[in-house]
């Protein structure tokens, strides 16, 4: 199935769990942090914030639903993907009409925290946690192919928005978020009315993970391994959140309009979709333990032009690049966490590797927007990131190196 014609059927077998893998991950967007930055400006505006204090509300709601996401992950490996969908499509319906008709701080606070915590986080939860069990000799372009709905959203939605916000109410725009999400919701619901894992291709017993055992999140938060993935997991998430959700001071710092920076993040999204189904390819052919060392190398030169662009073609490129490892970040950390721990209880231990994620991203808007109101700008803080990616492509050879260590100690 490596050709490209094993891939359609892979797909057409399969079509109505990847569908809906694709739909969940798409409306995740309404909860991430490129959909949300959109609105940054009005929303500063409108309830008289600086950069400062609308990055700190950003990152406690953030750092909350990390927490919540603990728990609340775990019920994806006790209730059918089928119910949960259709809550936490409901929750965002909630967030995005109280958004519209949000007039006090801590009813915004609140407001960013459901959107958090049931777009990034659940809803983003769900697709990939459904991929790992569902499909086990083809999980990784499971994976990649339901990851598609993350790049479709960050390909149409950034550019459209901010040509929509040209004529329409900012608040009007988050109704017509609510009533597509409705819309959605049947949608799903059909998808998965035959939820089980698919018979296509893979195997469907449960697969196993190091050391030949099912491991529980109590096993894995009290493994190394687990502890040493946390910059690779959480690193991308903080500073890849903190570019987009600081997306119009960047352009406004370089010299651009926003609308000319947004219009490049199309590429970056083309980017991001060719390198998710390749890693994907890759996974199957590989594992993905080998490739973590890597994944995340192309963002030392992403945000080191970043921080030298002086036109926005030098920034596209950076765009790219970032695409090009998000695709990584997508499928290389799902599939092991799998590899790791095996997927019996693969939606607790990915809900808590989620809370990582969702934390580094409540910690980069926040980090940054105080740098900024401190005097350090935006722009040199770019190449201490990319610094800090350097470190961490190192700091990946360690989990990679232990449990490529492990593995071959049970095939001895």
């Amino acid at each position: 199935m490596s050709t490209p014609s094993g891939y359609l059927q892979f797909i057409k077998e399969n079509l109505s769990f990847l569908a809906a893998g694709f739909l969940l991950s798409f409306i995740s967007g309404l909860g991430q942090t490129y959909f949300i930055s959109i609105f940054g400006a009005e929303i500063r505006d409108e309830f008289g914030l600086t950069n400062g204090d609308w990055g700190l509300i950003y990152m406690v709601s953030t750092g909350l639903s990390a927490i919540v996401m603990v728990y609340a992950g775990t019920l994806a490996d006790t209730y059918r993907i089928r119910s949960l969908s259709i809550l936490v499509m409901g929750l965002l319906v909630i967030g995005c009409l109280s958004l519209a008709t949000a007039t006090t701080l801590p009813m915004l606070a609140g407001i960013i925290f459901l959107l958090r915590f049931a777009g990034q986080g659940m809803a983003a939860h769900m697709a990939i946690v459904a991929m790992s069990r569902w499909f086990t000799a083809t999980r990784g372009r499971a994976i990649a192919i339901a990851s598609l709905g993350f790049m479709f959203g960050e390909a149409t939605m950034p550019i459209t928005l901010v040509w929509l916000k040209s004529f329409v109410d900012w608040r009007t725009l988050w109704i017509s978020f609510a009533w597509f999400t409705v819309f959605l919701i049947p949608i799903v619901w059909w998808l998965l009315s035959k939820e089980r894992t698919p018979s296509a291709v893979a195997n469907e017993t449960e697969a196993f993970g190091l050391e030949g055992h099912h491991w529980t999140r109590k096993d894995a938060i009290s493994d190394k391994l687990f502890w040493l993935m946390v910059p690779g997991v959480a690193l991308f998430p903080a500073f890849g959140t903190a570019f987009w959700f600081h997306q119009a001071h960047f352009a406004e710092i370089k010299g651009w309009t926003h609308l000319e920076l947004v219009s490049v993040f199309p590429l970056g999204t083309i980017a991001l979709a060719i390198s998710t189904v390749f890693y994907g390819w890759l996974i199957d052919r590989v594992g993905a333990i080998r490739l973590l060392p890597f994944f995340l190398a192309p963002l030392v030169i992403a945000f080191t032009f970043h921080w030298a662009a002086a036109s926005v073609a030098i920034t596209a490129i950076a765009v790219i690049l970032m695409g090009i490892a998000g695709g990584g970040q997508a499928t290389v950390l799902a599939a092991c966490w799998s590899e790791f721990y095996g997927t019996r209880y693969i939606g607790s231990i990915k809900a808590a590797a989620a809370a990582v994620m969702v934390a580094g991203s409540a910690v980069g808007p926040g980090l940054t927007g105080f740098l900024i109101d401190a005097g350090i700008s935006f722009e040199t803080q770019q190449l201490g990131v990319a610094l800090l990616f350097l470190i961490t492509c190192f700091i990946m050879i360690l989990p990679r190196n232990l449990a490529l260590a492990s593995a071959a100690k049970v095939h001895v």
